[in-house]
C-alpha cells in the first residue's frame, strides 16, 4: 500500500497540438509502495476519463526526476487494460515536463512488456508492438457492423479483426468524405447489445485519406488514413485518439500503401494527429505532442 496520504495527479491531453484536444488521460505518480488494484479502479472511476495511468517507482531510493525505469498500469472506468498508447504519452509528458526528468528515454514495465518513450523537443515518441489484423473475423458481427455504420453501411468495403487486441476493423470505401466519418454516431448501448461474446472489445472505423475526401490538415497536408474508435465494452463510448488502435491500423495501412512512415488522424470531436513509423522489429513508433491541463493531489484518506 502506498505510504503517502496524498499522491500527485495530472490530466494530460495526449496527441494534442493545443489544450482540450487530443485524448485526455489522468496520470497518478506513486513514489512509495503501491495502491491496491481496487483503489486504482475506484480512482479511475472517480476521474472518469478513458484511462487513468499509474506510474510507480520500481526501486527504493529512486525518484521521478532521476530514474528512467518505471512500472505503468492503465485503468478505464470499468477495468484494467493491457495496453494504452495515449496514456503512455501522457505519463511520459508528466515525467519529462512536470517532474523534470532529464532522461532522453523512459522505459515503462507494463503487462504488454517494456514500452519506451523518447522525447525530441516538445514531441514524444512511444514504441508499441504491432498488432496486424487478419480476415479471420468472429462470427455474428454483422448486426454490430450495421449498428455501428448506420446509414453508411452500404459504404462498407471490408472487415478485419485483431485477435491480440480484440478489435474489429471496419474499412470504408475511400469515397466516404471525412465529414461523413465525423458525423457517424453509433449507439453504444445498441453496440454492446448486438455483440456480447467478449471477442470484440472495440470497433475501429477507417478509410484511406485523400485530398478529394477532405482528409487534410490545417496546412493542407494529406492524412494517409483517418479513423474513429468505439469501445463501449470497456466503458469508453468513443476514444478521442487511440494509440492501441493504431498498432492495428498501422501495419494494415503500411501494407496497403507500401509506406513505412505515415501521417494519420483520429476524427473524434476532439481529434488528434499521429506521426507513424513502422519498424522491422515488429514494433511501431507513434509520435505526437501532449499538453498538461491540470495538476493536483488525490487524497487517500
Amino acid at each position: 500500500m502506498a505510504s503517502e496520504k496524498s499522491l500527485p495527479i495530472f490530466t494530460v491531453d495526449a496527441f494534442a497540438s493545443k489544450p482540450f484536444t487530443g485524448n485526455p488521460a489522468a496520470v497518478c505518480l506513486i513514489q512509495n509502495g503501491d495502491l491496491s488494484d481496487d483503489t486504482k479502479q475506484k480512482l479511475a472511476m472517480e476521474m472518469n476519463l478513458s484511462e487513468t495511468a499509474f506510474v510507480r517507482i520500481l526501486q527504493p531510493g529512486d525518484s521521478f526526476e532521476k530514474s528512467s525505469n518505471f512500472e505503468l498500469r492503465w485503468f478505464t472506468p470499468k477495468n484494467e487494460v493491457k495496453l494504452c498508447g495515449h496514456a503512455t504519452v501522457a505519463s511520459a509528458a508528466v515525467l519529462f515536463f512536470c517532474s523534470g526528468n532529464q532522461s532522453d528515454a523512459l522505459t515503462f514495465k507494463t503487462k504488454s512488456g517494456d514500452l519506451v518513450a523518447k522525447r525530441s523537443a516538445d514531441r514524444i515518441t512511444i514504441s508499441l508492438p504491432q498488432n496486424p489484423p487478419s480476415d479471420k473475423v468472429p462470427k455474428g458481427v454483422d448486426k454490430l457492423i450495421e449498428i455501428t455504420l448506420g446509414d453508411y453501411h452500404s459504404k462498407l468495403a471490408e472487415t478485419l479483426y485483431s485477435l491480440s487486441t480484440r478489435k474489429l476493423v471496419v474499412l470504408l470505401h475511400p469515397s466516404v468524405h471525412r465529414e461523413e466519418l465525423e458525423k457517424m454516431s453509433p449507439n453504444p448501448a445498441a453496440m454492446m447489445a448486438a455483440y456480447k461474446t467478449g471477442e470484440v472489445m472495440g470497433v475501429i472505423i477507417t478509410l484511406r485519406g485523400s485530398q478529394e475526401n477532405g482528409a487534410v490538415d490545417e496546412d493542407g497536408r494529406v492524412y494517409d488514413f483517418i479513423s474513429r474508435y468505439f469501445a463501449p465494452w470497456n466503458g469508453i463510448d468513443e476514444d478521442p485518439v487511440t494509440g492501441a488502435a493504431h498498432t492495428v491500423l498501422s501495419p494494415y495501412w503500411s501494407n496497403v500503401l507500401g509506406k513505412k512512415e505515415m501521417y494519420a488522424r483520429q476524427c473524434s470531436a476532439r481529434g488528434g494527429n499521429l506521426e507513424i513509423k513502422m519498424r522491422d522489429d515488429g514494433r511501431v513508433d507513434l509520435s505526437g505532442t501532449a499538453k498538461i491541463v491540470l495538476e493536483g493531489k488525490v487524497l487517500l484518506n
